[in-house]
């Protein structure tokens, strides 16, 4: 029997810091869609794990990410969550001037200071890569091409004739519960039949079934062929979950913010836009409050002292064993 993670690890500051460096440090990492930077100059701009991250279409139609950090003395480039630059990047606190390649183009007011050479100041550039038309970056050089880390879910998508559609609309939601926590309910539907009563309708009698291929975990109702909740239900290490259907998909980040808070980003995609959204909306509004209510009653009795260890459902929470068991190694 697979004993859980201890409860230390949920909220602990010494343990958000090896996360951040051992797993977000090194993983893919979600940032949006390709079309909402569209346009030369166009950016889309997150923060990760406490990293500061802008992505910005050059004027050669390519996509590349930053640091949205200047060189100077690390003003913003800017804020916000989507916006355009008319042909560089301006830093916020001293107006340093990038071209949209991270190039510096002008150090505002240093003239010809002595030994200063501009080629040396460059914005810190980010390794990007495209799948799908979504935009995932990597702060580890050696890590495998993105084509590797997705290709079972891209298996998963060709074989049943699935496509991306293009974004209709973000959402987030801050939760007071640790990163893991959400991650630990979203790898199992062992809780639906308690949590999510209309969710429990909808599947009715379906087969729940949960694999995990490499770093992506399916979770299936088998036997539901129509209606919505008809698609693939995959998930991406270490924080990712791309709900794939007929018409749309959603995609959903769990981000962590610091030691015991996570943040929730949404974003959905549908081919006739986000008007075409109702239903989805609020099933996800639902289904993220019911979650939210439960996660942070989970963190509560985590903090609190009492509980230490439990044990896992072999039959129900094998990819929380597997999720707990990657983690094990980065505490170990």
């Amino acid at each position: 029997m697979q004993m859980t993670l201890p409860a230390r690890l949920y909220g602990d500051p010494d343990a958000w810091a090896r996360e951040r460096a051992a797993v977000f440090g090194r993983a893919w990492l979600f940032i949006g869609h390709e079309a909402e930077a569209a346009d030369a100059g166009d950016w889309i701009a997150t923060e990760m794990v406490g990293m500061r991250l802008v992505v910005v279409r050059g004027t050669d139609g390519t996509l590349r990410a930053f640091h949205n950090v200047c060189r100077h003395r690390a003003g913003p480039l800017v804020t916000g969550a989507r916006g355009h630059c008319d042909g560089e990047l301006v830093c916020g606190y001293h107006g340093w001037r990038y071209a949209l390649d991270g190039r510096l183009r002008a150090a505002t007011g240093f003239g010809t200071a002595e030994g200063f050479d501009p080629r040396d100041y460059g914005l810190f550039t980010v390794r990007l890569e495209i799948w799908r038309g979504l935009v995932f970056v990597v702060m580890d050089p050696e890590a495998a091409p993105l084509a590797d880390f997705v290709a079972p879910l891209e298996r998963l998508l060709a074989e049943r004739g699935l496509a991306i559609a293009a974004p209709a609309l973000r959402r987030s939601h801050e939760l007071a519960c640790d990163w893991k926590v959400y991650a630990e309910n979203y790898l199992e539907g062992y809780h639906i039949g308690v949590v999510h009563p209309v969710l429990a309708a909808e599947l009715g009698g379906a087969d729940y079934r949960v694999r995990i291929e490499g770093d992506l975990v399916v979770q299936e109702a088998v036997g539901i062929d129509e209606g919505p909740q008809a698609g693939v239900w995959g998930w991406l290490w270490p924080n990712l979950g791309i709900n794939v259907y007929r018409d749309s998909a959603m995609i959903e980040r769990i981000t962590p913010t610091g030691p015991g808070q996570t943040r929730l980003d949404y974003l959905f995609l549908h081919a006739e836009g986000e008007a075409a959204l109702g239903e989805a909306l609020t099933a996800s509004d639902r289904l993220t409050a019911e979650d939210a209510r439960i996660c942070q009653a989970v963190q509560r009795n985590l903090s609190a002292g009492i509980y230490d260890r439990g044990v896992l459902s072999p039959r129900h929470e094998v990819a929380v064993g597997w999720f707990q068991a990657r983690l094990r190694k980065v505490h170990a």
